[in-house]
This record gives structure tokens, sequence and C-alpha cells, in this order.
């Protein structure tokens, strides 16, 4: 394994994390002065400083200190041709010189629209918005205002944005999860009162469970939500088992299913629902489909989109925003979009299985407790053999072991000193920039790293 033109820096060498001296180590005591915690994005911290970004190219983004390293987490899933692709550069470029902003709808947002159409079987009408958090948000009100039902079911520990809905029981506490058999519905700090009486949450790929939790609901069941593979449950991928029993309970009760799409786009060139088989009524979309710019969107079957959102039959729902449909963004998406066809789709989920087969192995040779996850171009890498179901199993299992967490931090600091950047929580998100060869050294450099974990 090897690449002349990429070097990996020694954890011992020049660059080492964190240095007190570093450029990072000084914006990050001016920020802390300025901005709660240093920064607005809690996903971006890492302790005792965040690394601060200069620039990016392709695969690699350099810091302000000047020290390169491979993107693995590619802006948590939205760079799916790396950084400052040309086309998509471009294509920014020309519509900024045309028009940034404006209160009308340009034909950038019919292109972008109509591609997606084409390429998601279960599209046929798609309204967009800024952000996944929107589009998830938008999909819940969808099937509330299409059924005239208060409640939503949604998978325990997963992640959907920070709606107020979409965020119960995202990382509740033991004490406070309920009886295995029906779990408690845990509000979000800050959630309005009686947030948590509108959810019904169910156990991930539960079957059993899961379909005499939605019986019992099901007069009062609006929808269900589901993300097909959980960045938060270390890369945990639903069953077909278990969906085929979401979409045959939703449609005997006449409940919506929603498949949160924002992450898992990825699993699917014609969506995650046409890998699992499954259609559903509702998609929520965001990230890729923006081309690195923020972006969301929600879509789904003609008559419903048509019923709920279209004036001109009396839309049930109300749905505006000063940069839904942006031009800079329409732009940009398109450009990514075009660029991430058939043959680039499949040669990037080739590279993620390369990735997955050799972070194997290099578990296999050093010994370590690890388990490998994920599909097509999402890694997961967990430092443990414990077998993860759902979400009450990865607690358990970190609260057992705290070595666990241990061992992640110090992977991520390893590899931040060896030339790769990647998810602290553990996964990796690959772009068309990457190269076999640049796979290959992430390999090599986790397979070093192994040797520094703490027990």
């Amino acid at each position: 394994m090897g690449s002349p033109e990429f070097t990996l820096t020694s954890a011992e060498g020049a660059g080492k994390f964190p240095d007190s001296t570093s450029r990072s180590a000084a914006l990050y005591a001016r920020a802390a002065a300025v901005l709660p915690g240093g920064n607005s994005r809690h996903s971006v911290y890492f302790p005792p400083y965040p690394i601060y970004a200069h620039r990016g190219r392709g695969s690699r983004i350099w810091d302000v200190d000047g020290i390169e390293r491979l993107d693995c987490v590619n802006n948590y899933s939205s760079l799916i041709h790396g950084h400052s692709h040309p086309a998509i550069v471009e294509a920014i470029s020309r519509q900024a010189a045309e028009l940034i902003s404006v209160a009308l709808p340009t034909e950038s947002e019919v292109l972008l629209a109509e591609l997606l159409i084409e390429r998601l079987e279960a599209v046929e009408r798609i309204r967009f918005c800024n952000s996944g958090t929107e589009a998830v948000m938008f999909a819940l009100k969808a099937a509330r205002a299409f059924t005239g039902r208060p409640l939503v079911a949604k998978i325990e520990g997963a992640y959907h944005g920070s709606g107020e809905t979409a965020s119960v029981s995202t990382m509740p506490d033991p004490a406070r999860w309920g009886d295995r058999e029906a779990p408690a519905a845990v509000p979000d700090s800050g959630s309005g009162p009686g947030v948590g009486h509108d959810v019904v949450v169910l156990s991930m790929n539960d079957v059993e469970r899961g379909r005499r939790l939605i019986r019992a609901n099901a007069d009062r069941l609006a929808g269900v939500l589901i993300d097909p593979m959980v960045k938060n449950l270390a890369f945990m991928a639903a069953t077909p088992e278990f969906v085929a029993m979401l979409r045959e309970e939703t449609e005997r009760c006449g409940a919506l299913l929603i498949f949160d799409e924002v992450y898992s786009l990825r699993l699917g060139f014609h969506g995650a629902h046409a890998t699992l088989g499954v259609k559903p009524d509702v998609v929520a979309l965001g990230k890729i489909i923006g081309g690195g710019l923020p972006i969301g969107a929600v879509g789904g079957r003609a008559d419903l989109m048509d019923q709920l959102f279209d004036p001109r039959v009396g839309a049930k729902l109300a749905h505006a925003g000063t940069f839904n449909a942006n031009p800079l963004t329409m732009a940009a998406g398109v450009a990514a979009m075009k660029h991430f066809d058939e043959t680039a789709f499949d040669r990037l989920g080739m590279l993620g299985e390369r990735l997955r087969t050799g972070l194997r192995e290099a578990l296999r040779i050093s010994g370590r407790a690890g388990t490998v996850t994920g599909a097509a171009s999402m890694i997961g890498l967990f430092m443990t053999d414990s077998k993860i179901h759902n979400y009450r199993d990865l607690v358990t299992a970190l609260i057992a072991d705290p070595g666990i967490k241990r061992r992640g931090d110090a992977l991520f600091r390893q590899l931040l000193n060896r030339g790769v950047f990647m998810g602290s929580q553990g996964f990796f998100v690959l772009s068309t920039a990457n190269t076999a060869a640049e796979i290959d050294r992430i390999i090599e450099a986790v397979a070093d790293s192994l040797r520094f974990l703490p027990e």
C-alpha cells in the first residue's frame, strides 16, 4: 500500500495534536470569548480544541497551521464530491454572477427537482427547504396534516435533526428510557410540554414488539419515521424484515411511512428505499443533494404532496422560507447530482467495501476488539466486539466497558496525527474524490494507530 502523492504525519512528528502553540489553539481561545463553547455546532468540537480549517481541495483539507489531512467526514456526508469540485465551483460562480437570492423561483429549482424525481423511485413531487432538520420537520407535519392524527413513531436512539418531535428519545438516559416492551418517549432538553406524549418509540429491528406498539396506537398514528442506516447507532442498518413490517402495518392502519434519507440516500443510486425494496409515502432529503451548500427537501407521492402543498387546490400545509430553493444551492445541487451518476455511485461503493475489508483485517492482525459496520460509502468503526442490535445494547456496552470510548477517542487523535480526519464518533464517509491508494493509506494509518490505543 502506498501513494507518493500523500505523506503520513508521524504521531511523534510535526503537527502533533494537541499543540498549545498552534494557530488552532489560539483561534479557539478567541472563539471561546465570543461563542458559547467556542463554536456554533456541537458536532465539530473535540477536546481540548477543534482544528480550524483553512482550505480544502478534493479529498484533502488543510488547517490554519498548514497541516494536510484526508477528509473522511466530508461535512457529515454533504460533500459527495469532496471539496471544491471544479464543476460545482463553476456552477456557483456562474450563478452568483447572475443572481444570489431572490423572492421568485428559478429554473435551477426545476432542474434539480426533475433530476431527483427521475432518480428516486418514491419521489413524484418535491419541495425544497434549507436543512435535514427542516426536511424531517415538514415530513412529520405532512403526516399529521394528511391523516389528521397526532402520533408519530420513531426509532429509539435515531437522530433526525433538532426539531422537537424528531429529537424525542435521540439519546435517552437509561434511568428514563422505560420498559423494553414499550419504551418511554423522552423529550430533548428545552422541548415544550407534551412533546413526548405525541411520540411512540420503537426499538430498531425488533419486528414483533414494533408491530404490537403500532397496532396498539393504530387509530392515532400519523406516521412512522425511520432512517434505514443510523449513524448514531454505529451505522446500524434496518433489516428488510423490520422495514417490511413497518410498510405492512402503516398501510394497514392508514399511517404514512417516512424515510429519513438525509444521510442514507448514499445507500442506493435510486434511494435507500429502492435498495430495501420498500416504497415509503414521504422521503426527507438533504446533504449530498445540495452540492455542499445548505439544503433540505421533502418528497413523496404526487397525490399526497399536491394535497398538502399545492396552493391551487387549497394546500393543507403552509410552506415558506426566505432561502428555500435559493439559486446558489440549486445550481450547486444540479452540478453535484449530475456528476454523481451510476458509475460514480458504484465506484464509491467499491471504495467503501475496500475500506471495510481493510479495517476488519487491521483489527484481526492487531488482536484488538472492534466492529466494522456500514454500507456503500458509509463506514463505522466501533471499538468493541459486543453485539449491538439497538440503542440499549449500545449504551449497555459503553457502560460495561468505559474503555470503548477511551479507545475510540485515542484512535481519533492518532489518526489526526497520521493525516486522517475521521468522525470522532467512529465513522468514515467517503467522497468521489477518494482514490484506492488513499483508502489503503487510511487502512495503513488505522493499523498503525491500533498499536497505541489504551486498554
